[in-house]
């Protein structure tokens, strides 16, 4: 019986990629990871994440990791939300793997609609599916998912670094948005790795945008 975690990292971000993890294992190894002791990745820290990677990839039959640029997220949200953008995503991975049992961190408050949202899209309409809010602290299959999609954007942000970048790519970081307002002052506009669909880089331009007419008034 094979059993299927999903979770994401890097929804919120204004920088960086969006992850999604798909996390495999045998039904049978489900205890020997439970004992491994992993756990939502918000809750381990850096050195923590990296050093439990080694452990989760030979317990797994199968680890699909699918990565969405900034560029690619503000295409699709031309026409969708980012919701529908992840359900998509989330089943294709299904889809590639068809695994008898799978549990996913649902990204809605109505879990309900979730579910019906991503089964409607599944090849197999028979298999197991669990949607649950903060699935990664209660399922050790979506806690893995969590840690190895978190390691993931943590790669690819670091490599930011050749940008001049050293923040987290979150709002709420303020090297994040000092990292923005100097890119903006010196370039005019953001690099692809910026989400521009975002209010935080809309509202930077369009601030730029009025001071600049304000400076020939």
């Amino acid at each position: 019986m094979l059993v299927m975690g999903i979770d994401e990292a890097g929804r919120g971000p204004v920088i960086g990629p969006l992850v999604m993890c798909g996390y495999v294992i045998e039904g049978k190894d489900s205890i020997r990871l439970k004992k491994l002791g992993v756990k939502d990745s918000k809750k381990l820290s850096h050195k923590q994440r990296i050093n439990f990677v080694p452990e989760l990839k030979k317990l797994s039959s199968s680890i699909t990791v699918h990565k969405l640029t900034a560029k690619e997220i503000d295409s699709m949200r031309t026409t969708t939300n980012l919701n529908k953008i992840e359900i998509k995503i989330m089943q294709g991975i299904i889809n590639k793997i068809e695994p008898d049992k799978i549990i996913i961190d649902a990204i809605q408050s109505d879990v309900e609609k979730f579910h019906n949202y991503i089964m409607s899209g599944l090849n197999n309409k028979q298999v197991e599916l669990i949607c649950e809010n903060f699935a990664d602290n209660k399922y050790p299959e979506v806690s893995a998912a969590s840690v190895i999609a978190k390691v993931e954007r943590d790669r690819e942000v670091d490599m930011l670094k050749h940008y001049g970048f050293r923040g987290s790519g979150y709002t709420s970081d303020p090297a994040t948005i000092a990292f923005l307002r100097k890119w903006l002052e010196n370039n005019k506009t953001f690099p692809d790795f910026v989400r521009k669909s975002w209010i935080t880089s809309q509202e930077m331009i369009k601030n730029r945008e009025q001071k600049t007419l304000r400076s020939f008034n």
